[in-house]
């Protein structure tokens, strides 16, 4: 029969041939992620469930990464960080990445792809709801909660249901003034914060596959902005040039049958969109950045495993080169390697870094910092009735500090510009 890519690539992980959307079944997991804001309870729960001398499955395919609030003075994430290093050490982890080492690396879903764990085909799970921005390898990613994590660590195994799969096809060029921050909004002011509900969501057509990495992850970053249970991307050539260059590892490429079937389909023509923006408060408050044009700001915000990307500091660049911000903008480098980058990479012959610096612009250390708010003392933090434009991926009231701040995600073509003009 018939399956979609989401459907065959469980169907491997579960030793099958076939399984059929709305169907449990037993799957065989390839990587666990967890942080240090998930990484201490999900390790409680493994003890207690486990026995505390128990020892997790396979220590090659658990990867810690804290990312979370790690450049702080809070006594309680440090405490967290303590118990991480304690895990690792007790467990033998190879892939534990200490803050304050060289082998930091930021923010975990970035990282991830780095690194080399982002492999087509495979099954990884991760305590953080965003672990479905790994589907832009053509691979299932999915965020778990922590009892979930801690049977995974001892068994290697997850009971599942397979979801249904929603295909949006975007046709055509992409604009210079388009980015895959502005599709996903798109979606989501199209079908809602709750319109994908533990389903797939399968990113298709000419402009998806003329994206770079980095925006296809910022596509399938967001899918659990619509309730998704995962966003994916079908594996292609630029796709294998990427992995290949991070890991030896063999892989099998997966696609959808021409006949598979869907709970629904979306086609767009990318001509015929514009730049959008999510008002506050929710990721579904769409509009047009045209509509909203003239929206006094009080802070511009690029950065976080959404809008943290290389790529996405280039498009910043673009923007910001010769110019100056009228607000306080916060560059945050997802990772370790996209800051060493920032150094590197030149747009018309002026490093990254450089131009934010001339642009007036505060350079973070990589992490996820003011994404999801923090301790006071995090970067980029909202306060009181800060109005911020942001590339992160949610805008609830308090989610990047203040709950009377009111943010806007955006793209960071968006999120530059309105740092320069204040609105």
């Amino acid at each position: 029969m018939a399956q979609t890519i989401t459907q065959k690539i469980l169907s491997r992980a579960a030793n099958r041939k076939f399984v059929d959307a709305g169907e449990n079944v037993w799957l065989n997991v390839d990587i666990l992620l967890t942080h240090d804001v998930c990484g201490p309870p999900t390790f409680d729960i493994f003890k207690q469930e486990f026995g505390p001398d128990a020892k997790v499955w396979d220590p090659e395919k658990v990867v810690v990464l804290p990312d979370h609030y790690i450049f702080t003075a809070n006594e309680h994430a440090h405490r967290n960080i303590d118990l991480l290093r304690q895990f690792a050490r007790e467990q033998s982890l190879p892939h534990y990445y200490d803050v304050g080492t060289e082998r930091s690396k930021g923010v975990c879903h970035v990282a991830l792809a780095e690194e080399g764990f982002n492999i087509p085909g495979t099954v990884l799970f991760g305590t953080d709801s965003h672990t479905c921005t790994s589907g832009a390898f053509g691979m299932f990613g999915s965020g778990i909660g922590n009892t979930d994590a801690a049977f995974i660590l001892g068994t290697g195994k997850l009971w599942e249901k397979v979801p249904e799969s929603m295909k949006f096809t975007f046709d055509g060029q992409m604009p210079a003034y388009l980015t895959a921050k502005d599709l996903i909004l798109q979606i989501l002011g199209d079908i809602g914060t709750d319109g994908a509900t533990y389903r797939a969501l399968e990113f298709d057509g000419e402009a998806v596959y003329s994206l770079s990495i980095d925006e296809r992850m910022t596509l399938t970053n967001m899918a659990i902005e619509a309730g998704g249970m995962n966003g994916i991307i079908a594996a292609d050539a630029i796709t294998e040039a990427y992995v290949n260059a991070r890991t030896k590892k063999p892989y099998e490429l997966f696609k959808s049958d021409p006949d598979a079937r869907y709970h629904s389909s979306y086609h767009y023509n990318v001509q015929e969109l514009e730049p959008v923006v999510a008002c506050p408060h929710s990721p579904d408050n769409r509009a047009t950045v045209r509509s909203v044009q003239g929206t006094a700001i009080t802070r511009s915000y690029i950065g976080s495993c959404t809008g943290g990307k290389l790529g996405d500091f280039m498009m910043a660049a673009r923007i910001l080169k010769g110019k100056k911000v009228s607000v306080p903008t916060n560059i945050v480098p997802a990772t370790v390697k996209v800051a060493a980058d920032l150094a590197i990479e030149q747009f018309e012959g002026t490093t990254l870094k450089q131009i934010f610096e001339d642009a007036g612009c505060s350079i973070a250390l990589p992490s996820c910092a003011a994404c999801l708010g923090g301790p006071s003392d995090t970067v980029g933090r909202s306060v009181d009735n800060d109005v911020v434009v942001s590339t992160t991926n949610r805008n609830f009231p308090g989610r990047m500090g203040s709950k009377k701040a009111g943010v806007y995600l955006a793209s960071p073509l968006t999120a530059a510009a309105s740092a320069i003009t204040g609105q």
